[in-house]
């Protein structure tokens, strides 16, 4: 028997666990948000940034110093720091080493460290690396107390907060993370603009947006590239901290002599990977989706250089480029949303100068901080001076005291310098300071802190010179002091020094500094209209042949159509006519949708040419009713074998994809039947019943899709052909020798339509056709 009282009522476990469950989730959503997603609005750092520079600045991996190994750098990151993936930390540290990937890379990498196409580093054992100056300005002043510190993971050592950031480097560097219900995507600037928002928001802090923005235009990527957002946009996306910006490459045309040319392009938009980008172009390319393009070649050495080749000289290059623009990654728009911690604690998505006060606020407590840690250092420098001085005034006493006293530290701290003692020759003529029987701090003229410096002094440093050096570093300290007191006082004098800092950094990181001066470019967007294709290439004459199978090919020239050609074994002609390569053609299956091919893009005459299932998606169960040359200003007649139709403009059916276009709407058996140009004022129509019908065009619709209206009325059967004529001049077919029969005398096939029709006349084709 169970122990649970089965009368006891049930707990209600749901609202505790539900509490528990939400409790939790909100934990890691802010250690996600906090610690792994988010950057930091002070120094522009992750955590894992963070603890990389840092712990390289143990290692003291200076930028003028050696390199060490990558898999020791991140093995005391992890094992100091960052309890983590080891592979995580290195692919952090290896991105910050990206000159394509980072503005302003922190880690100098002496191995492969990955390249623009998207190949990853070589592994952690292979690789070396060192700081850079832009990460060395970023951890200036670790030692002089500029910012807090705390435990690491395991309480064993200490780590800093934040950095002290010579330079904004949150804007300079941007970021990008994906935390829970929130994501951050900052692109990089130029430094020396951000420097001069800097100072123009210290000189004026109420500035309005739009004056900053005279300072930073926008973002500067380190592929480079031509942003081609309106400014109205680009000053709405920094106001509010969200917005995107249009990204081309960059590109130039040569000239290869003879009226030939080729676009090269030299910059490609960031963070878009080289091979991935010309795949895709030559997609495009197999695909036929951009067939201005003849190929792509990719040139590139230490530089960009990818080649586009047209398929004519009189392709306008603006017009390839813009189409290109439209179908692959040479155009991408990068999202920004400048979602950051802006106290190292409370995410926000802020403006730009938003961020630029949160840099500067942090920049001025760092100066506090600095110049009150050196205030103090130069206190305790000037009383340990103050008892050197006061040494060498007393020198022969404080020999005595250290030569024979028991505790020449209680005697220097205690004794009367103010009386004259003679000079002792031995511990018998020796006079013992007077120390009270309870000291007190007050009753010493030494303190203690000057006493264990004079215990402490080296036997060189007296010498008869060093009074002077004593008083003159003295001096020299308290007007530094001074200094520091009246800068410590004045909010202005702060900024002033900031500003000062701030010029310094200019100087350092601007255009003097490798790829310090501005990559990104600015353009206007010029949007180039779709051409006619025809308007591309070169017009010259062919003959297409496409055979029973579906195998189409395009003869040079105007081939007689009685031409006997080769076909595979088991198949034959099928459709043959003359065309232009700058024609548009339309397939019409019996699926009853349209195709549409270029017919420059055909292959060649000299195979046997190529499916047209392969260069359109007509189903295998589909039939090719139809091959002709498109003209925008005809009508077609469509028809199914139920014996509906309709008519529709041939602009309406042209395809501009593979799946092309559908316009006669067909179920179950039914299937496309008659796909013919209207030539006439009339329809003629016959059944499988051998019944003919003839009514006014006027009285079928036109649509540019649907099933249509009835043409004919069957009670067995359905459609067999239908086409189009002029009344006065009378119905034609061809007989069974092939000659042309016209009959004027139709009256009697004359109805409504959707009637039954009568008979065929005599001499009408045993195929119930027309042609």
């Amino acid at each position: 028997m169970s122990d649970i009282d089965s009368d006891a009522p049930v707990p209600d476990l749901s609202e505790p666990l539900r509490r528990a469950i939400g409790e939790r989730y909100l934990t890691y959503a802010l250690s996600t948000i906090m610690h792994r997603a988010l950057p930091d609005a002070r120094d522009g750092l992750k955590p894992v940034h963070r603890r990389i520079l840092y712990a390289m600045r143990e290692l003291r991996l200076g930028s003028g110093g050696g390199f060490r190994k990558s898999a020791k750098i991140s093995g005391d990151v992890m094992g100091n720091y960052h309890p983590h993936g080891d592979a995580a930390i290195y692919d952090a540290m290896a991105r910050l080493a990206q000159d394509f990937a980072v503005r302003y890379p922190l880690v100098d990498g002496q191995g492969n460290f990955g390249n623009i196409d998207g190949d990853n580093p070589a592994a952690p054992r292979y690789t070396e690396a060192r700081m850079t100056a832009a990460a060395e300005a970023l951890l200036e002043g670790l030692n002089e107390d500029a910012v807090d510190y705390r435990p690491n993971y395991d309480g064993t050592l200490s780590e800093p907060i934040v950095l002290p950031a010579a330079f904004p480097n949150l804007l300079a560097n941007g970021a990008s993370g994906i935390a829970v219900g929130m994501a951050t995507n900052i692109p990089p600037h130029n430094i020396g603009e951000l420097v001069g928002a800097c100072l123009h928001l210290i000189k004026t802090p109420d500035a309005r947006d739009e004056t900053l923005l005279q300072y930073v235009p926008g973002p500067d990527f380190p592929t480079g590239g031509v942003i081609v957002e309106p400014k109205e946009n680009i000053a709405e996306a920094y106001r509010t901290g969200r917005g995107a910006f249009r990204l081309r490459a960059k590109w130039e045309t040569e000239d290869l002599g003879r009226g030939q040319w080729q676009v090269v392009v030299t910059e490609i938009p960031y963070q878009v990977q080289k091979s991935k980008l010309i795949e895709k172009i030559a997609e495009l390319i197999q695909t036929k989706k951009v067939p201005i393009l003849a190929d792509v070649r990719d040139e590139s050495a230490d530089d960009i250089r990818i080649v586009l080749e047209p398929r004519s000289k009189n392709v306008d290059p603006d017009v390839l480029m813009g189409t290109l623009f439209r179908n692959s990654d040479l155009e991408v728009r990068f999202s920004m949303n400048m979602n950051v911690l802006i106290d190292g604690r409370t995410p926000k998505v802020c403006s730009l100068k938003e961020v630029l006060r949160a840099f500067l606020d942090h920049r001025r407590e760092v100066l506090q901080r600095r110049s009150q840690h050196r205030l103090d250092k130069i206190d305790h420098r000037l009383e340990v001076l103050e008892g050197f001085i006061l040494a060498f005034l007393n020198l022969d006493r404080v020999i005595d005291i250290i030569r024979y006293d028991d505790d020449p530290k209680s005697g220097l701290m205690y004794e009367d310098w103010s009386k004259d003692h003679p000079r002792a020759t031995s511990e018998a003529d020796y006079i013992p300071p007077r120390v009270p029987a309870s000291p007190q701090p007050e009753d010493a003229e030494l303190t203690e802190v000057q006493a264990e410096a004079i215990l402490n002094m080296r036997l060189r440093s007296l010498r008869r010179l060093e009074e002077m050096e004593l008083r003159r570093e003295r001096d020299e300290l308290m007007a530094e002091r001074a200094d520091l007191e009246a800068l410590l006082a004045d909010e202005d004098l702060q900024w002033a020094r900031i500003a000062d800092q701030l010029r310094e950094t200019r100087k350092q990181f601007g255009k003097d500094y490798a790829r310090g001066h501005r990559l990104t470019q600015f353009a206007e967007a010029t949007e180039v209209e779709d051409v006619p294709l025809e308007a591309m290439i070169d017009r010259e004459p062919i003959t297409v042949v496409c055979s029973q199978m579906g195998w189409i090919r395009a003869l040079k020239g105007h081939v007689a159509l009685d031409t006997k050609l080769k076909f595979k074994d088991g198949d034959g002609p099928r459709f043959i006519f003359h065309a232009e390569t700058t024609d548009r053609l339309l397939v019409f299956g019996s699926n009853g949708r349209f195709y549409t091919l270029s017919a420059a893009n055909l292959p060649g005459g000299r195979g046997m040419g190529e499916p047209v299932r392969l260069m359109v998606d007509l189903p295998n169960e589909a039939e090719i009713l139809r091959l002709f040359i498109h003209d925008p200003q005809r009508k077609l007649l469509l028809a199914s074998s139920a014996g509906d139709g309709f008519v529709v403009p041939e602009a309406e059916v042209a395809a501009q994809t593979r799946a092309g276009k559908q316009a006669l709407n067909v179920k179950g058996d039914v299937r496309a039947k008659v796909c013919k140009p209207v030539d006439g004022d009339h329809v003629a129509v016959v059944g499988e019943n051998r019944k003919v019908l003839v009514f006014p065009v006027t009285e079928l619709p036109e649509m540019a899709r649907g099933k249509g209206v009835r043409l004919q009325k069957y009670k067995d059967g359905g459609l067999s052909d239908a086409t189009t004529f002029n009344l006065a001049d009378g119905l034609s077919w061809k007989d069974p020798a092939g000659r042309t029969r016209t009959e004027t005398q139709i009256e009697e096939w004359i109805s409504k339509r959707a009637s039954a029709g009568r008979m065929a006349p005599r001499g009408f084709p045993r195929d119930n056709t027309f042609t």
